[in-house]
Formats: C-alpha cells, structure tokens, sequence
C-alpha cells in the first residue's frame, strides 16, 4: 500500500515519480512553468530518475539572521544593530489569522499536497499555455522556504543571491529535491514557522515579527485579520504592494487576500466584507539600525563595543569568523555602560563644549578595581555630517580612534612619580627646579643612554617658577623642570616599566618611546580610555585592570539560546599600596590647592592632575575618586587648533589650561555620575610640605604667552600626533606622514598644565 504523509499528499517515491513523469511528457514543465523555456535546461533534460537522484538531498539551513540588541548595565537598550532586521518567534506566537492569510494567498492547498502541488502545475501549465505566456506559477510554500533558505545563505553576497534566485530548469529541480526533504523531515507547521520567520516583508523587516513591529507597533501574535491579509499580500512584491509608499496598491492587495480567505473558508464572506472596509490602520516603526541610533550619546561605547567583538579571540578564530557571528546577530549584548553616568558624561560635555565649536571634548569613567567602562562620550555627535564624525577619540586606532590618540601633556607626571617612589626615591625630594635649563646628559635607558647632543631645553609655565620645590608642591603647580630632573635621577627604563604595568601606550598601539619628554612630559599620543585606566590604579591602591565593555552575552538561534564567552578583566599589581597611597596624596593637593582647583569635588575624597601641551593643542584633566575614574581630553582632532583666544561653549578663553576647561567637564560628569553612591576615601599618607614661606606663588592663568622652540623631538623622539581630522578627510602632513593624517608640529616639551 501506497505510503501516505502526515500533511497529506504522497510519499517522496511518488513526488518524484510523478514529477519525472510530467517533466518528460511536458518537456521539464514543472520547471518551465514559471518561467519562458530559455537557456540550458540543465538536469531536468535528463529526464531520467538517476539524474533526478543524484541532486543532493540535503538543505543546509543557516541560522537566521536576527537583529543584536546591546543593553546597558542595567537592562536598558542601548541600540539594536542587525544585517537584517529579524526576529525568529514560534508559530504560537504568531496571530492565526496570519497564518491563513499567508497559506489562503500564497498555497491554499498547503495542507493537502507534499511538497509538489501536481494540480497546480497542470493548473499553471494549462493557464500559461493557453495565454501564451507565463502568467502563473506553481511553487509550494515549501518550495519557496527552499528558495529563501538559498537566499538567506548567500546573505549580502550579490553573486550568491542571483544564483540563489536564478531562473533556470537545473535550479528548479534541485529545489524541488530538497523540498521533498524539508516535507518528509519537518512536516507542514514547522515548515509554514520557518517560511513566515525568514520572509522578507519589505521596509528592511525579515519575518513576520519584525513585519508587524515595522508597520503596526505590535507583537505578531495580536495581528487581526485585516492586518495579517495586508502582511501575506505584501510577500508577492514588497516594493510593488508596500503601504507605506503606496496605500491604494496595498489596500487592493489586501483585499484580495481577504476575498481569497473567505473562498477557502477561512473566514466569512461576512467578515471579510467588514475587513476589506477597515483602513489599513498603520502605526510605522522606522528601522532603527546601527549605533548611531543610541540613546545619551552613547553611540561611540556601541560601536566600541562592536569593535571589541570583532577583536576578540574568544569571540571566533578570525576577525572574518567573529564578523559572521556579529553579521548573524541574535545576540542580546549586556554591557558595563551605567545610565546614570552615561547621562552625566552626556549632559556635561553638552553644556561646556558645542558641537560646532573649533576643537572636540571626549570623556571616559572606568571602575577602578574591576575595569568596567561606565560612560564614554564626547561633543562631536556620532555621524556623518558636519560638526558630526564616526572617530571615537576615547579610544585607540585599532578600537576605532584617532590615529594616533593625543598628548596628554603634565597628565603623564603622577606615572613618573609611581616609578621614582618604587625605585624609592623619599616623597619629600627635593630638586632645584629653575625657570628653564638643558635636558640633563645623558639619561639611562633600558639600553643605550639617551644623550642631549642637540642641546634641548625644557622650561616652566612661568617665569615665577624656580625652585627649590619638594614633590607635593611640584605636582602641585605641575613643574616641568623638577621632573625632568626626577627622570634624570632615576633613568628612562624604570619609567617605562611603569608605564607597561600599567598599559599605558600610544594610541596607535606601540610603546612609549624612551626620551624625556614622553616619560615626564606626555608629548606622545594617548587615549582618554588608557589614561582612565591607569589613574583608575592609584585609586585601587596599586592593582590595574584591564577595561571591559561587555559583562554578558546570550545568542539566539533559531529558538534556542545559549550563552557565549565574554571576555573578562585581568587585574594586576602595578605598584605597592604604599605608592599608590602616595600618588594619591600628591593628586589630592593638586584639586585642592593647585592647577585643577576648579576641577576638585567638595563632597567626597578626589585627586586628579591637569595636562595642557605646547601650543595650546591638547587640555587634559584626568581625574578619580575610590571608586571611578575619568579622562577628559580638549582638543583638535586634526591637531591645527591652538587654543588661545577661542570661545568654547560660549565661553571665551584667553589661555586654555587643564583646570580651566577639562577640569570643568570632569567635575560635572563625576558629580552626576556619583550622586547617590557611596563615597569612600583614600589611605593618604603624611608628606610634609617644603618650605611655605618662601614665595613661589603665580596666577596660573597669567603664563607666558609664547610658542615654545621645538625642544629638538625629532625623527624617532618626535612628539609628533596625528589625528584624523572631524570629517575624515585629512590632506596630508608635513613630515611625510600618509595622506589620511594631518601631523601637528613638534608639540615642544608637552607638559605645561
């Protein structure tokens, strides 16, 4: 006895008996029914059974494509990113109304045949032979899921599509092979599940639960019947039936949806009638895709937080193997980005910078202890157009910043200071410190001494500024001199050990070079992000964690979930709590009574230090508590700007200093960041001040207002930077530097304020 499917319709045997039968007696009708009899025919021109046998049987399925949803750390949606906007639901949680609509309009005898209609194709052959053309055809649903899987596979590949969707006989058959096997395997629910999940429904949305959200803001599983026959209606053509484009087109297709329903007795005559009456009701979700899309300016955290998946072995072997699991989506990516001090950053950088103004202001708060990144923003909106850029400048290169990252300027002193006291050089040293001398020769290296052969000098902000001075009080007032003859005492190689330990590096990814003015002066590149990270040490009392974006990940495939890998801060004791405690000490006296006495707290425990380069390209202000820690950087991304008499946020500056204008910005985004949490306090320890009565005081903002001679940082000493500029589209350096780059001169000495 014949064997009899559970959907109906015959067995495999018999489909491809038949089908032989029909494709040699019609010359492959099966195939040409929809489509003019053109072009090699391919395996069907076999005509025979072993051809027929030979296809393969096998439908590789490839997981759907869903959208990614990125949270923050406390559930909330940052920003849904996807290659396809897509979400795979069950069939019980799709309107039934839906699925008969789509089964009344596309393949009304679904649940009565395999996974070939023979009626149809004598149907179609019959109709298109007596018109003369191809005015109908005969696939299944099941046929069409086949097509769509192919489709689906080849993904953005333009080649892969077209001969996924080729219309040739040799195609046709092997989709029908393999819809033989989708029918014996999956039976006809599952089979009309997967059809509507991986349908393209027009205005970006795959599925039928992306459909529904897009056009009527609702869950697949509330569709009325109108709605779910205004939905099936649009599968034939979605440009051609899109409601959002042209109403009337999609409301006659509607209606024929409807009166189809009624002809199969899914719905009433009755009902359909009052249906067809209804207007279309649209409610329009415009697709929210990618980064840009974030709430609170968090779009430059997304797109790092991008960038760390695709950098990550964990994630996959190659970068190719991590995009493809990225591009597949269905992820739900929690990460460490806190509301509270995202919206304070957020807020901060608004009201002390404009977008328009002639230099950028970029912030970043880390965790210390745990390397959670918890806010990262910056005044140039995330985009494409003007006053708008698509460069992080809180992170380095290869994370999506500038090329180079910038100089921080004084900020590098506290880094220096680390390493003379673990080389146990006493926290009262004292060093003549005059206005300006000569780089002391030779300085040791890790290697080779550094030798001062071009005869290079280094002078302070003012001319007021000669020593003696004790490390408190040179910290305090950011004297170059003084720890340009700390450097000079304890030597390069301990310094730039420090620095490793604290993964402090340009912001193209290399070491600091070994010369004085990168070790005690920050004239190289560095990101807001590192520069968090390693002040976040002093405020763990030694112990350096690596920053971390993402606490979790969960993938969903198909309708399953699993968690996946993330990777995890490494922490790692930089120096002794003593050290720490120390710095901290010292960075203490220099918001309570030095250059960043604008930025200091007033309601809990806080130490920073303030960096300005030569010329006036860079202001810095890197400052913590116990628990955060935050960078922020001013500046030209081109590094053209020279602040000097400029306005910046409605605000005019004569001079721009560390304390001035980052320091500001520091303050109102750590306030806002920390309100409501706890507020601990350091482990200080007693520094004893030098000799107060001896009268060194200045007004720092009354410096010497000059461009300071190159102090001779040329070829591999250079204190050169190089960032892309706002737009993208730099012309070209001075030095030889690649086209893409704009370099900025020497930068001098690199630590005024």
């Amino acid at each position: 006895m014949p064997k009899k499917r559970s959907g109906g319709g015959l067995s495999p045997t018999q489909q491809a008996a038949k089908f032989l039968g029909v494709s040699v007696l019609a010359g492959a009708v099966l195939a040409g029914i929809a489509l003019p009899a053109v072009g090699a025919l391919g395996l069907a021109a076999k005509g025979s059974v072993e051809g027929f046998d030979a296809l393969p049987a096998n439908l590789k399925t490839p997981p759907l494509s869903q959208r990614t949803t990125i949270l923050d750390a406390e559930g909330g949606t940052i920003a849904t990113v996807y290659s396809r906007d897509r979400t795979v639901v069950d069939l019980k949680d799709i309107s039934p109304y839906m699925q008969k609509a789509i089964v009344a309009i596309e393949d009304s005898r679904f649940y009565e045949h395999g996974a070939i209609d023979l009626k149809g194709v004598l149907r179609a052959l019959n109709k298109n032979a007596r018109s003369g053309e191809v005015s109908e055809g005969a696939s299944t649903l099941t046929q069409q899921y086949v097509k769509n899987v192919f489709v689906e596979e080849a993904g953005d590949d333009a080649t892969k599509v077209a001969q996924a969707t080729q219309q040739t006989i040799g195609r046709k058959i092997q989709e029908l092979k393999l819809a033989i096997q989708v029918e014996e395997e999956l039976g006809k629910k599952k089979i009309l599940e997967n059809y509507l999940n991986i349908t393209f429904f027009g205005q970006q949305a795959y599925g039928v639960e992306a459909a529904s959200q897009r056009y009527f803001s609702k869950h697949a599983k509330d569709l009325t019947v109108q709605e779910a026959a205004l939905l099936a209606g649009i599968v034939q053509s979605p440009s051609r039936y899109d409601p959002v484009n042209d109403e009337a087109e999609a409301t006659k297709r509607r209606n024929i949806v409807l009166n189809r329903m009624a002809q199969v007795g899914d719905i009433s005559p009755a009902q359909a009638e009052k249906a067809k009456k209804a207007p279309l009701g649209l409610k329009v979700s415009r697709p929210k895709n990618g980064c840009i899309t974030a709430v609170n300016d968090a779009s430059f955290f997304c797109d790092y937080v991008r960038e760390v998946f695709l950098s990550e072995p964990v994630f996959g072997k190659t970068r190719k193997d991590r995009a493809q699991i990225w591009n597949q989506g269905g992820l739900t990516i929690r990460t460490t980005l806190e509301p509270q001090a995202q919206e304070s950053v957020h807020q901060s950088l608004k009201d002390h910078v404009d977008k328009s103004d002639s230099v950028a202001a970029a912030s970043t708060l880390v965790e210390p202890g745990t390397g959670r990144i918890v806010a990262m923003g910056q005044s140039k909106p995330y985009g494409y157009g003007k006053n708008e850029t698509e460069i992080n400048y809180s992170v380095d290169h290869a994370a999506g910043g500038s090329n180079f990252g910038f100089p921080t300027g004084s900020t590098f002193k506290p880094f220096l200071a680390a390493a003379a006291l673990e080389e146990n050089v006493p926290a009262t040293k004292e060093y003549a410190s005059p206005y300006d001398m000569d780089y002391p020769s030779p300085i040791q290296t890790c290697d080779k001494p550094w030798i001062n052969d071009s005869g290079y000098r280094v002078e302070n902000e003012n001319e007021s500024e000669v020593g003696p001075y004790r490390l408190k009080e040179a910290m305090a007032k950011s004297v170059n001199t003084y720890f340009v003859q700390m450097l000079a005492d304890i030597g390069l190689c301990p310094v730039s050990s420090m620095a490793d330990k604290l993964h402090v590096h340009q912001g193209n990814g290399d070491k600091l070079p070994q010369n004085p003015s990168a070790l005690a002066l920050g004239s190289v590149g560095m990101s807001p992000l590192t520069m968090a990270s390693a002040y976040a040490t002093f405020a763990s009392r030694g112990m350096y964690c690596t920053p971390v974006a993402i606490e979790s990940i969960t993938q969903k495939v198909g309708n399953k979930q699993k968690s996946l890998e993330v990777p995890k801060s490494t922490c790692s004791r930089a120096m002794t709590e003593k050290t720490a405690d120390s710095v901290n000490t010292l960075l203490q006296g220099v918001v309570d009574s030095g250059t960043g006495k604008e930025a200091g707290l007033s309601d809990r425990d806080n130490a920073g230090k303030t960096g300005t380069t030569d010329e006036r390209k860079n202001a810095w202000f890197v400052g913590y508590t116990p628990n955060m820690s935050g960078a922020v950087w001013v500046g030209s991304a081109s590094q053209k700007v020279e602040m000097k008499n400029i306005t910046i946020g409605g605000v005019y500056h004569p001079l721009v200093f560390g304390g001035a204008v980052p320091g500001p910005i520091w303050k109102d985004a750590m306030t806002g960041a920390l309100e409501g949490k706890d507020s601990p306090s350091f482990n200080l320890v007693d520094i004893p001040d030098g000799d107060k009565n001896k009268d060194k005081g200045r007004d720092r903002d009354k410096g010497r207002d000059e461009d300071k001679p190159d102090d001779g940082n040329n070829g591999d000493d250079a204190g050169f930077i190089a960032g892309l500029t706002d737009g993208g589209n730099g012309n070209g350096g001075d030095g030889g530097f690649p086209g893409n780059l704009i370099q900025g001169p020497g930068n001098g000495h690199g630590g005024r304020r």
